[in-house]
């Protein structure tokens, strides 16, 4: 991937101040706007070549939408109106979490065509999901997975049955125990079962890896069901992400540029992944609106008015000692009062497709302080 140009640096430089510092767990990176940025969203480095092209889940699509305010401005039908999301809560999965990834299997690849079932018996199969990505501050609030099968039959008399156990580490390891058996009716729809609990403990960190043997069997006797696809649905809170309040974004527009003599106010500054050299991985949005702060904390312009942010008294103080003495004391400074998140649809190093929700991402408001 070619290195951005200047103006790409100019825009890397900018989103490294306005992204959290990176957690102390992420490898180190090497300096520059660029890493600080990557260390920001949660990658230790650019995927390399760009991502392996897959199709991006529905679910993930219906996550990234309800979440994003642009998407809810354009589709207002897909958010009812007044409606305010909770922070750090995934309102359609109905869990706490502001990081969600689509795990896929890695083990179907490697998976040998499957014989022909015994008398009375279906196969075995052997799902492997790479959960490396995930942070040991994270804790998981949603850990479903999600089976398709193609059968003969989509529907058996007296229905199936799903068994999931762990499978062992090392090749040709004797049984491990079922951890969940479940009742399923019909295999037109995906089957769907929760793991968390089951596979590792609540309010625990996530393994590096989740090795899963899968069995269904039919109830009564009939023909066996084939596993087309399996995939991890996991949702987690990362608390160092989260605010206990929600900023919903304002529908006024910034202005566009300014010269520093005028007003303090917000100025529109629209940042472009392309523009960057990550919309190679970078699924949605394609941008977004950063905006900065530039202007004069000058009376009366630092006296709060009836639409404008709140001014401090230790701001309005310092406007008026230096009308009373300029040469003795500086001005206020012109800085965001109010910020709004934005959410990031993104392939990850393990080409996991991964949504998660960043605070404080773009500048509504500006204040003297």
């Amino acid at each position: 991937m070619p290195p951005p140009g200047r103006a790409g640096r100019r825009v890397l430089l900018l989103l490294a101040l306005l992204l959290p510092l990176a957690p102390p767990a992420l490898a180190p990176a090497p300096p520059g706007p660029a890493a600080a940025l990557l260390q920001a969203l949660g990658l230790r480095d650019t995927p390399r070549g760009g991502p392996k092209p897959r199709p991006v889940p529905p679910v993930m699509w219906r996550l990234f939408r309800r979440r994003d305010p642009q998407e809810a401005r354009v589709s207002p039908r897909r958010t009812s109106p007044g409606a305010a999301l909770r922070p750090c809560h995934v309102e359609e999965l109905g869990v706490a979490g502001n990081i969600v990834r689509h795990v896929p299997d890695r083990g179907a690849a490697a998976r040998p065509p499957e014989p022909a079932p015994a008398a009375g018996q279906c196969p075995v199969w052997t799902v492997i999901f790479d959960l490396s990505a995930v942070e040991p501050a994270e804790r998981a609030s949603r850990a479903r997975l999600e089976l398709r099968f193609a059968a003969a039959e989509t529907e058996v008399a007296g229905g199936w049955e799903l068994s999931v156990g762990r499978a062992g580490e090392a090749e040709g390891a004797g049984p491990q125990p079922v951890l969940l058996r479940q009742a399923v009716d019909a295999l037109g729809p995906p089957v769907r079962t929760e793991l968390l609990g089951a596979a590792w403990a609540l309010n625990a960190s996530a393994p590096s890896s989740l090795r899963l043997t899968l069995a269904l069997q039919p109830r009564t006797p009939a023909a066996c069901a084939r596993l087309a696809e399996a995939s991890l649905l996991l949702v987690t809170l990362d608390p160092r992400l989260c605010h206990p309040l929600a900023r919903p974004r304002r529908q006024a527009e910034p202005a566009v540029g300014g010269v520093p003599g005028g007003v303090c106010r917000a100025r529109r500054l629209y940042v472009s992944f392309r523009e960057v050299g990550w919309h190679r991985w970078v699924i949605a949005p394609r941008g977004f609106l950063a905006n900065y702060c530039q202007g004069q904390c000058t009376l009366p312009a630092v006296l709060p008015g009836p639409d404008g942010p709140p001014s401090l008294n230790h701001a309005v103080l310092r406007a008026l000692m230096h009308a009373a003495a300029p040469g003795a004391h500086d001005l206020p400074c012109c800085v965001p009062a109010r910020l709004s998140p934005i959410s990031v649809l993104f392939f990850d190093n393990s080409d996991n497709v991964v949504l998660r929700h960043y605070e404080d991402m773009v500048v509504d408001e500006c204040g003297c302080r």
